[in-house]
């Protein structure tokens, strides 16, 4: 026992020696400009102060002290983490992904007794590798900005760190023998880098421009600097062995292995054998590279063949790996710790890593149960919540409030939990579920969940009025209920590729259903949202959040109206059919327009985005076929491919430009089929995936449309709108009262 818990402080001594800013080292200025840029006409009524941790763990107070705010903290995360508090629970002011509601009084409110909050967790995490394309491809240095205040106000202090690595891979292949062009055919297109960086693809969409890597580099130091002055310590990159498949010309010697197709994207890539001496001297090169870029904060994510099979079966190759990747980091940096992923993690691996140099990632809080929490490792409890962008409401508000303190207080079940994060592949949407889950920083206990959310609307309205308690109370039986888990699978039929019988858009997706909630409860929500107060009724955050209640229930209409009229067709009713599609079609009209009143749901802001980062009309046309692939076909067109769909995305311009089109194409294909006879009519036979979705060459139309949709995505200069339009208000009026009757009549 004695040797258990010499182990134990072990652990906590050597994670803790990398992870943490103490009070002494506190950058002040850091807080004080960050309060700045966030109340920047009421910055001169705060005061910030440094004091101690507790008990190794972050702290902050807030009290008035002669007129002023008073924000004290052990590091600039807990003074903004104080400032977000103050802002919320006393002036009832929300800054938002989604709208701001930032009304203030001109002398800010006294604080009556002092607040003091103690973090249960030394490590709060954020971000997974495929946030960084399916949200972040196109950020500038404004935007992130904005994103690591945020993170600060939110408590985030581990938060991952990959901005800029095409400039290291380039530069440590260069040592390698390999030519500029040759590293520039490899890194791929600017939107997929997150999964070359998780070893599953290479080359697609590209060849990446110089340029594109050289602006890589001036935003990922200024990213780093200001996490850093804030007291973050982020998660850099690893090297685990993937390699140009390329390389193994230029180093014949090597023992370099190429790794079947990744869900049919792109081609082979290879893997470097961690037992050839050419390993240890790339991990040197990779790591001198990055540090001299970028430096270093000693935690280097390695997850050796995520999402893939090892090149070499059996336990002691994977052992072999795993030793061998912490050798040739700590022989480069003695102090590297390793923070690994949970998702395809592999016992012999992780079991070779000593447990005081790896943390465990596990990214939904599920890979715990099955591993002994991890046999033994530092692990970090974490939510995903949302895949690819998809824009459905939804996740389980109450789980997201007692997940982290029930893994906390479980102390048999999950020893060496410590820490949370958030990793979801994409952000900007449902933020009542983001600011709980970072909130639960701050709490050791579940709060009350209704108890919270009033609280939340507070500040995210500006007050809270019986017709919005209402609105959202209904929310909170239906799409933030707990009939389903934190993630969302709640797809449209608008979405998904045109068959006459829909499971889904994307794969591992599904339709919604009445399972969830009935539909026709977000109708009602949708007319007590519409009752609300004038006050209300003028910020931006209820007007996104109003659009958005009226998106999910147009986009779960879509799902019946589509169903009948695929039963009137293959019922021979061509009447019928008529109508339904002429119903399909105007309604996606409708939608669209909905859509194109907020910023957040407009295709044109993601391509034009994208556009602008390019200097030469060739590098603005890569940047945005990068910007259409990755929310539509996703890879390259490929007879077999899978990954198609997999955003789902609800905007404005992708309705009209892609979705409803396919749509078109089909009802017009299908009202040609009427002139048959019955018997030689289209149907559908054996036309499906694995995922329940039309394969690309299942039939003469799915050949057709597949490569309609890869003629799409090549496609530069569309006119799609990059400004929002239209009022909010007067547009959720006048569509709910247009279909609402049609709702009442196809749920009844």
């Amino acid at each position: 026992m004695l040797f258990k818990l010499k182990i134990l402080a072990l652990v906590v001594l050597n994670i803790a020696a990398v992870s943490f800013v103490s009070a002494r080292d506190f950058d002040m200025q850091a807080a004080e400009r960050l309060i700045r840029r966030v109340v920047p006409a009421h910055a001169q009524q705060f005061e910030v102060a440094a004091i101690p941790a507790q008990d190794g763990k972050d702290v902050f107070e807030i009290e008035s002290d002669n007129g002023r705010i008073m924000l004290r903290g052990n590091n600039a995360v807990s003074v903004a983490s104080a400032l977000n508090w103050y802002l919320k629970y006393f002036c009832h002011v929300q800054l938002s992904w989604c709208g701001n509601q930032m009304r203030l009084p001109a002398r800010l409110p006294v604080v009556s007794q002092k607040v003091r909050q103690v973090t249960p967790y030394s490590k709060r995490s954020y971000l997974n590798y495929c946030t960084f394309n399916y949200s972040m491809s196109w950020w500038s240095w404004e935007r992130w900005e904005q994103e690591i205040d945020w993170m600060a106000m939110h408590g985030i202090n581990m938060p991952l760190a990959i901005t800029g690595q095409e400039a290291v891979w380039q530069n440590t292949l260069r040592r390698f023998g390999m030519s500029d062009d040759e590293i520039r055919a490899f890194l791929v297109g600017p939107a997929y880098q997150a999964w070359q960086w998780m070893t599953n693809i290479e080359s697609i969409y590209g060849p990446l421009p110089q340029q594109w890597i050289d602006r890589s580099i001036v935003l990922g130091k200024k990213i780093l600097e200001r996490e850093r002055e804030l007291g973050m310590t982020p998660i850099l990159q690893g090297f685990t062995g993937y390699v140009p498949v390329a390389l193994k010309k230029r180093q014949p010697q090597a023992d370099i292995i190429e790794k079947p197709i990744w869900f049919f994207v792109g081609g082979p890539t290879a893997q470097l054998n961690p037992m050839d001496p050419l390993f240890s001297e790339m991990t040197k090169a990779f790591i001198e590279e990055q540090t001299r870029l970028f430096g270093t904060n000693h935690i280097y994510a390695a997850d050796p063949f995520h999402e893939g099979k090892p090149p070499v079966d059996g336990d002691d190759y994977l052992a072999a790996v795993g030793k061998k990747i912490y050798e040739a980091t700590t022989a480069v940096d003695p102090e590297a710790i390793i923070a690994m992923q949970t998702w395809s993690m592999r016992k012999p691996i992780v079991e070779a890593i000593p447990a005081n140099r790896i943390i465990m990632l596990d990214l939904n809080s599920q890979k715990w149960k099955g591993s002994e929490a991890f046999w033994g490792r530092p692990w970090l409890a974490g939510i995903i919540h949302n895949f690819g962008g998809n824009t459905a409401l939804g996740g389980n508000l109450n789980e997201v409030l007692a997940r982290f303190p029930r893994l906390l207080n479980d102390k048999a079940g999950t020893r060496d939990l410590s820490g949370i994060g958030m990793f979801p592949e994409a952000i900007g949407h449902n933020p009542v579920i983001y600011e709980a889950a970072s909130e639960m920083a701050w709490h050791a206990q579940q709060p009350d969940t209704r108890q919270w959310l009033y609280g939340y609307l507070r500040a995210r309205y500006g007050g809270l009025d019986q017709s919005v308690q209402q609105a959202w109370d209904l929310l909170l039986e239906t799409v933030y209920g707990q009939k389903t888990g934190v993630e969302t699978f709640r797809e449209s039929a608008i979405c998904a590729r045109p068959a006459l019988t829909i499971y889904g858009a994307s794969p591992n997706g599904a339709l919604n259903s009445q399972k969830n909630y009935p539909f026709t409860s977000l109708w009602t929500a949708t007319k007590q949202l519409m009752a609300a107060g004038e006050t209300i009724k003028n910020t931006d955050t209820y007007k996104y959040d109003l659009v958005d209640v009226m998106r999910q229930c147009l986009a779960d209409l879509a799902i019946p109206v589509q169903a009948n009229m695929g039963k009137a067709y293959s019922n021979n009713k061509r009447d019928s059919f008529a109508v339904y599609s002429r119903q399909f079609l105007d309604l996606m009209n409708d939608f669209d327009e909905l859509l194109g009143t907020r910023e957040e749901f407009l295709l044109g802001k993601w391509l034009s985005d994208a556009r602008a980062i390019g200097e030469t009309t060739a590098e603005k046309n890569l940047y945005e076929k990068n910007a259409r692939g990755l929310i539509t076909i996703w890879g390259p067109y490929d007879s077999s491919a899978i990954q198609y769909d997999y955003s789902a995305r609800q905007w404005n311009g992708l309705i009209r430009t892609f979705y409803r089109p396919r749509w078109e194409k089909f009802i017009t294909m299908l009202n040609g089929e009427f002139k048959k006879q019955p018997d030689q009519r289209y149907r559908e036979v054996n036309i499906n995936h694995r995922f329940r979705r039309p394969r690309n060459n299942a039939n003469d139309f799915y050949r057709m449309i597949s490569q309609w949709e890869s003629d799409w995505v090549t496609r530069p200069g569309m006119l799609t709108r990059t400004k929002p339009s239209g009022n909010e208000l007067r547009t959720v009026q006048r569509l709910y009262n247009k279909w609402y009757p049609a709702a009442v009549a196809l749920y009844r």
